[in-house]
């Protein structure tokens, strides 16, 4: 298909989605639908390489940090170039992300109704640069331009005020008869420059798009964090999770945005201060998780089993939820096989279930055990955080091909008699190691059985007296 052709069947489907209709922003963001009043989406083909749409207080409400920082990060699921214009103002590129909310019609009309969704009232327009999109949104006029070519003539009717330059430059431009920005674009670029400086040339130049203009991106912050305190005290866990649970909902959605996850959710119920009773200000529940999530269920199920093991000593007047270090958020597909079957291997439930027996019975009761690279078998595991089995790091292939029993005694265990009672399998496996930590060790290690068929891992050491040891028994 020529290009001609493809363009033309491209507006076509375009103009059957957007036909211009009189439309007010305020009625485009109750109905959460991008408003075509003043021009019409073009076709797919003829999209300038990069779109900014511009979200813009109105004059009469002033946009406080918060508020901003709010809007931002509502805009930050939406596209990953956001950027600020205090303060009022918010900018995000939305060329890169037509395609995965379903085009252009499809993306405005669930931003917009995003935002209306979290109270803010906002004029909204869209344009190639961000200069201009910021320009025609401080009209009050909800504008569409997705073309350089008709950038310039959208642009050329506004008033200069709309480009917020200073105010002394203003009132020489207006003293001079140019009061509109196509005015000053028609101005000689020399004597412009002489005038006003090559600053506000570049400016101009900026807000056509004749020069590129990079912006300070919006960095999110990058853990969670909120406090709320309820208008009344909080005596059950019933209570106390109807108030967790929006809470929860924010830590979801604030994961989303990020594609992160966590493994640690630490939530602090303060109490009302009474020291002659000997309550403590505050109960501290800290949820590790063996994989990192971001689901709101999973913390509120975790959450909820921890509670029930406690007692709050007081009623609750305020609660922190504040959560760890970020996470990738790694997506995987299910295996073919259940665990066990043909090699299959462990599934979402198996880490749901070592959290729930940890919050249920405590961290300190269930736990998991790292091998190490070390040779002293005193020393070769540890305990740690439970995991999963595939993520440990696996041993040494020395220490692999090695026989090893599962139980090993807490200190070795003296043979007075030897091995003369023993029957000698394997050995000797010679271990020396540990000199440069002052546990150094210097044994020979062999495989034993007992006169009842027991197998036993025993030693003899290679310095003086030579006494034997038991050290494991093997199942």
């Amino acid at each position: 298909m020529a290009r001609r052709e493809r363009v033309a069947s491209g507006r076509r489907a375009f103009t059957q989605l957007a036909r211009p209709r009189e439309a007010s922003p305020s009625g485009a963001l109750s109905a959460g639908v991008a408003s075509q009043a003043t021009l019409q989406f073009e076709s797919a083909f003829d999209l300038a390489p990069e779109l900014w749409l511009a979200l813009q207080w109105p004059a009469a409400s002033a946009a406080d940090p918060e508020s901003l920082a709010a809007l931002a990060r509502i805009a930050a699921g939406f596209s990953s170039r956001v950027s600020l214009e205090p303060p009022d103002g918010i900018l995000l590129e939305v060329r890169g992300s037509l395609r995965l909310f379903g085009g252009l019609e499809a993306l405005c009309a669930t931003l917009l109704a995003r935002v209306q969704a979290a109270g803010h009232t906002v004029h909204w327009s869209l344009a190639p640069t961000p200069r201009a999109a910021l320009a025609l949104a401080r009209t009050g006029r909800t504008s569409i331009v997705t073309t350089h070519e008709r950038l310039v003539g959208t642009l050329a009717g506004l008033p200069l005020s709309t480009l917020r330059w200073d105010a002394r430059i203003l009132a020489r431009l207006e003293s001079s008869g140019v009061r509109e920005i196509g005015a000053a674009l028609r101005l000689p670029r020399a004597g412009f420059t002489r005038r006003f400086g090559h600053a506000m040339l570049a400016d101009l130049d900026r807000l056509v798009g004749r020069q590129s203009e990079p912006r300070r991106a919006y960095v999110p912050r990058e853990r969670f964090r909120v406090r709320h305190e309820p208008t009344y005290e909080l005596t059950y866990h019933d209570t106390l999770l109807r108030h967790l649970a929006p809470l929860l909902d924010a830590l979801e959605e604030f994961l989303r945005v990020r594609q992160s996850a966590i493994e640690v959710l630490v939530l602090r119920l303060a109490h009302r201060e009474r020291a002659e009773r000997g309550i403590p200000p505050c109960t501290q529940l800290v949820l590790r998780l063996s994989s990192a999530d971001f689901l709101a269920v999973r913390f509120a199920l975790l959450l909820a089993e921890q509670l029930a093991r406690i007692e709050l000593p007081a009623p609750v007047v305020r609660f922190d939820l504040y959560s760890g270090v970020l996470r990738p958020q790694v997506g995987a597909s299910e295996g073919l096989w259940r665990p066990g079957e043909h090699g299959g291997a462990l599934t979402r439930e198996s880490p749901a279930l070592v959290e729930r027996l940890r919050a249920r019975l405590g961290a300190s009761a269930v736990y998991g055990l790292h091998v190490v690279d070390e040779h002293r078998p005193e020393g070769a595991w540890r305990v740690t955080e439970p995991v999963l089995p595939t993520a440990q790091r696996a041993p040494c292939a020395r220490l692999a091909q090695a026989r090893r029993p599962l139980w090993l005694l807490r200190e070795p265990e003296c043979l007075l008699r030897g091995p003369q009672d023993l029957q000698l399998l394997e050995g000797p496996e010679r271990i020396e190691s540990g000199w440069w930590d002052g546990h150094d060790v210097a044994r020979d290690y062999y495989i034993a059985r007992d006169a009842e068929g027991a197998e036993l891992w025993i030693y003899r050491e290679r310095l003086a007296p030579h006494a034997w040891y038991l050290h494991g028994l093997f199942g």
